[in-house]
Parts: C-alpha cells; structure tokens; sequence
C-alpha cells in the first residue's frame, strides 16, 4: 500500500491537491485559479475544461512537490463546489455548455412558479431541500429548454449531467459516478429511499439517463489512469466540499457543529442516522455514506460570506488585501452604527430570498471606509448566527461549541466576533485543509490506509479557541438591528428583476 493520500478539492473560484501522510500532515499543496464569468446579472457560469485542466495540472504538480512517485499514492479523495452542474456529450467526454454555478439565479422564475403551483413540500418531504436556484435540478431543466437540440439529445441518452465530482471522475477514470453527498443537493434525489426519485424527474422534465451512479462516498469510483497521473491510482473518496469538511473536522457524533467560512458561509449539524426535518427552513441532507449506510446533517448556507471580502477587494477598492480587512476593522472600536447586509445573489438559509439584494444601512457623514469594512465582517458573523440559532430550533439541544474552518477563519477579528455574536466558543483545528482533509478520510477509510472513525477522530488537533465576552444585553439589541436590517433588504428587493 502506498503512504500517501492524495486529495482534489476542486472549488469554486480555484482547484487544488494535497497530499497528506497517514498522520493527516500535509506533505504538499498546489493550488490554481480559473475564471468566473459573468454573463448577466444573476448568472456565474466556469468553462468545464479549465476545471479539468486546473485540476489535474495541480495533482501533477502536488506529487512532484511532495517528492514522491505516483505509485505512493494509496488513493484519491475528491472534496467539490457542489451544486454546480456540468453537462458533457457521452460519447466524447467534452462539454455541451458552460458549467452553471452553484451561485446562479437564472432558474429564480421557475422556483417561483413550481412553488405557486404547490410543489415545495414534496421537494422538501423526498430531498430535504427547498425550491431554490441554488440547486442543480431546475439548472438541469433550464439548460434542456433553452441550449438548442439538448432535450432530444438527452432522451436520446447522449447527455450526461453530473455536479464537479462526476465531471472530475469522468476525466480521471471514464466512468459516470457521484455519491449520495452530492446526489443529495440536485432536488433529484430521495434521502430516505438512498436513490434517484422518479417522482421529481417527472416534475422537472429530466431524463433519468443523465443521471450518474451513487457509489458509497467511501469505495469504489474507478481507476484513475496511468497516462493522466503516471499511475493506476484507486479514486477511493468523493464528497461535497461541505460534507468533506464536516468529515476533516471528525464531526462524527450527532449534535456536533462545523463552520466553513469559503466563498460561501456553511454550518452543518451533524444528526448521524436520523434525517432530521428542518422546522426553520434550514436542508436536511446526507453527510455521507462510508460504508454503513447513509448518516445526516442539518444544513444552513450563506451565499455570500468570503465573497464580501472579495468584493470588498476588488469591485469598490476599499482594500487591497482580504488580510488587510482585519486591520481596517480593527482601527474602530465599532461599525458607528453601520449594518452591512451582503445579499449581492439573494439570501440563502433561514430566509430562502432570490429576490433579496445587498444593502448597507446606517451610513452618516462620518461613516470612514473603516467602518463599512467592519460592517462587512460582521455581517458574515450575523449571518452564521442565523444559521446555529436555526439548528439549535431544529435539534431542539444547545450547541455546546463550533468548530471552524476556510479561509476567513484565519481573521482573528471575525473569529472573536463570531464567539461573540453566538455567545459559545470557537474552535479552530491546527489543520486548516479540513475540506481536502475530509476527501482524504473518506478515501483512507476505503483503501485500508486508516481502519476507524475512531481513529480519524485522533488525528484532529485543536489549534486555537475564541471565547465570547459579549454581553447578552448589548448581544440581543445588536441582532434586533441586524434582524431589521436583513428585513429592509428583502423589503428593497421585491419586485426587482432577477
């Protein structure tokens, strides 16, 4: 066996690979940015072949740099943005069309229309989901209806679909597989029954044919070819890069809690066998499969959560760095009364508004860049505490604590925010690859490079904790505002055009 895994985690603004040791250390990490483009408002849509391109240059490069041989490499683990959907010609392997992005709302009509007409509670009784364009199904039905020949060539059986592992999995070993982690986020899949629902196919015009194989997120999806990565190595792993990251942070008993703070915000509650239904519009979706069946979580998203610091760097120029925001907000003692509300695609969890648009609210002759800056890192702070109070609705149990991981939560500032704003202590691990880390446990577990949960558990390490020191009094009238603020945005947006 060899003494390595070797983790894709293809995201949604860039694609890396790392490489870890049995002791889950990181040996090696290449990293490559692609483009997001921008066709019209609402819509984000990435060329499937830099994906693929990226994707792969940067497996190549992870194991020349860690200095081993492709025959180390005990298995591959694939962590991926999950509800963007790809669409390739069966035969040839090649994209049909852009690949539209988890974050695109050009399906808003129709959720509108499907859910006027009644359709919700079945979705959400067979999926867990809701009827938003945040999912891949009405994708699917939009690009049938509107790319010139596509729905004849699909009955036909000569379209695959199939989110960015499928799309990854085909390029590396041929086959068309997904697993239930992200079979779970294209409205197309019943959570309980562990298979492809008939019932919403026929609600969503799509033919079942499209549709890939679920194998176990942990076993078997092929072989991933000599010519590609110098070797014959196992594709052993394979989940969404929210589930992978709830696995690389050994949230493995119920009422545990992570936090991903990435282009998105995802909070995600582990409920292990129970498919827990979500009484506060929060999804309830399958974490994984690794062996032993399907387990859940109950899970809340933000679309826009780093982005706001990308948006912040590059649209209006009020930093040159993300890094940089940590010391901007920190040269106020506060916002002076400014409330940032970053609905730039709508708001996700717990209030499902397409229609929603970013606001800042508070705004005096005094208000210094400062304080928007501030303003937007709270946000991504109010925004998570929406999605645990929702949880803890749900579960009907107090969360005791969260443990955080992505980008932002390396900004000291929004972490002791964070604690904060949810009154409960933070927990950052010492590995900050949790979502590549959880591929990598996935694919471990089915290649025999590690045998247990429990020893996953072990390899987790704490690297620093953030306790809140709010007070209650001034926590409760800083959320009565921030509600009122979400409330004036979504107030703004409806009746806009999406």
């Amino acid at each position: 066996m060899g003494s390595y895994i070797l983790a894709l985690d293809q995201g949604t603004t860039s694609s890396r690979a790392i490489v870890f040791d049995r002791s889950g250390r990181e040996v090696s990490k290449v990293q490559k940015p692609f483009t997001q483009f921008y066709p019209r408002p609402g819509w984000v849509e990435h060329d499937a072949r830099q994906i693929r391109d990226t994707q792969l240059a940067s497996a190549r490069e992870a194991i020349q740099k860690a200095r081993i041989k492709p025959t180390d490499i005990a298995g591959i683990g694939i962590a991926n943005q999950r509800e963007t959907a790809v669409f390739w010609d069966r035969k040839t392997g090649e994209p049909l069309g852009p690949a539209i992005v988890w974050q695109d709302r050009r399906t808003a009509d129709m959720c509108r229309r499907l859910s006027a007409e009644g359709a919700e509670p079945a979705v959400t009784e067979r999926t867990g989901l809701l009827l938003d364009p945040y999912f891949s199904g009405t994708k699917i039905s939009w690009f049938l209806d509107n790319v010139p020949d596509m729905r004849e060539k699909a009955e036909a059986g000569g379209v695959c679909f199939g989110t960015v592992d499928s799309w990854l999995i085909r390029c590396l070993t041929g086959r068309h597989l997904t697993d239930p982690s992200n079979a779970s986020r294209t409205l197309l899949y019943n959570i309980r029954a562990g298979a492809w629902d008939d019932e919403m196919l026929s609600l969503l015009r799509i033919p079942k044919a499209m549709l890939p194989d679920v194998a176990p997120s942990s076993g078997a999806f092929g072989t991933a070819r000599q010519d590609i990565l110098g070797a014959d190595i196992p594709v052993c792993g394979c989940l969404g890069d929210q589930q992978a990251a709830l696995l690389g942070q050994a949230c493995l008993s119920p009422g545990m809690v992570k936090v991903t703070y990435g282009t998105g915000c995802f909070a995600l509650l582990s409920t292990g066998k129970d498919a827990v239904a979500s009484r506060n519009r929060l999804l309830t979706t399958v974490a994984w499969d690794l062996g032993s069946g399907l387990e859940y979580a109950l899970e809340g998203s933000v679309f826009i959560g780093g982005a706001v610091v990308q948006w912040l760097r590059d649209e209006v120029h009020l930093v040159d760095s993300a890094a940089e925001t940590e010391k901007r907000a920190r040269a106020v003692p506060d916002t002076g009364g400014v409330y940032f509300v970053p609905a730039f695609v709508g708001l996700g969890a717990p209030h499902w508004d397409p229609e929603a648009r970013g606001a800042v609210f508070g705004i005096t002759r005094g208000t210094r860049r400062e304080h928007i800056i501030r303003a937007a890192l709270e946000s991504i702070a109010f925004q998570t505490r929406d999605l645990v109070e929702a949880m803890e609705s749900d579960s009907g149990k107090k969360i005791a604590s969260v443990r955080v991981d992505g980008g932002a939560s390396m900004n000291a500032f929004l972490m002791k925010f964070q604690a904060d704003i949810l009154g409960m202590p933070l927990v950052r691990p010492l590995s900050p690859e949790t979502t590549a880390l959880g591929a990598a446990f996935a694919a471990g577990l089915s290649a025999g490079f590690w045998k247990s949960k429990e020893e996953l558990s072990r390899i987790w390490h704490e690297e620093a904790r953030f306790d809140p020191g709010m007070k209650e009094s001034e926590r409760a009238a800083r959320l009565a505002v921030w509600k009122r603020a979400v409330a004036a945005a979504r107030s703004f947006g409806t009746g806009l055009s999406t």
